[in-house]
């Protein structure tokens, strides 16, 4: 993912970081724990859960996510300025989808739109949010399993099984668009934040004055 992380860097002159999220189990957060440092140095952050396999970690990126920076902090010498709390965004989400990000993969979108913490761009989501349990082992090693668990949403009700979640933007991505070096998606996501951006500036570190240094005798 280092080159979607340079490609967004590039194209908003350093303004925007990005996250990738494959999944909902350890791997996706470790690469979320990867990246996200980075990130939220930025003015605002693209968060790319599209092909997301699903697991069950969402409410730990939205809980991440949902982090703003209300202080700052820094120390003699030190170079930056961290923000309270930690890796806290200082402005907008924009958050990127496509059908197949599925499962909880679907629910981190659906979550972000109730929560209003970003628009999503993209295409519609996987939609199949009603999970299963392996309850039967048969005599052959086959397993047959049967639909539990459910969700509902404030915003989408029962619907986002098997219909999936409607992006905020659609972004579709055609035989053309999958061959060329530009991703349409992000880039309507990057114009996104840039306009809000635009009229609701990243919150920023006061003004520090000049050291000042004692008189020598």
């Amino acid at each position: 993912m280092a080159s979607r992380v340079a490609y967004v860097e590039e194209r908003t002159g350093g303004r925007l970081g990005y996250l990738h999220v494959p999944d909902m189990v350890a791997s996706g957060w470790a690469e979320f724990q990867r990246l996200v440092d980075r990130a939220m140095r930025h003015d605002g952050v693209i968060v790319d859960v599209r092909f997301n396999a699903g697991g069950h970690t969402s409410e730990l990126i939205l809980e991440r996510l949902n982090r703003r920076a209300v202080g700052w902090n820094g120390a003699r010498h030190m170079g930056s300025l961290g923000t309270y709390p930690s890796q806290a965004r200082r402005g907008p989400v924009v958050f990127v989808t496509n059908p197949y990000a599925g499962s909880d993969g679907d629910i981190v979108t659906a979550a972000a739109q109730n929560m209003g913490l970003g628009p999503v761009v993209g295409e519609r989501s996987w939609g199949g949010v009603i999970g299963i349990d392996g309850r039967f082992t048969l005599v052959d090693g086959t397993e047959v399993t049967q639909p539990r668990y459910w969700i509902a949403f404030d915003r989408q009700g029962f619907a986002v099984e098997n219909h999936g979640v409607d992006p905020d933007v659609v972004v579709e991505v055609g035989p053309a668009e999958w061959e060329q070096d530009n991703d349409v998606q992000l880039d309507a996501a990057i114009g996104l934040a840039l306009a809000e951006l635009a009229t609701h500036p990243a919150s920023a570190a006061p003004e520090l004055a000049a050291p000042r240094y004692g008189t020598r005798r």
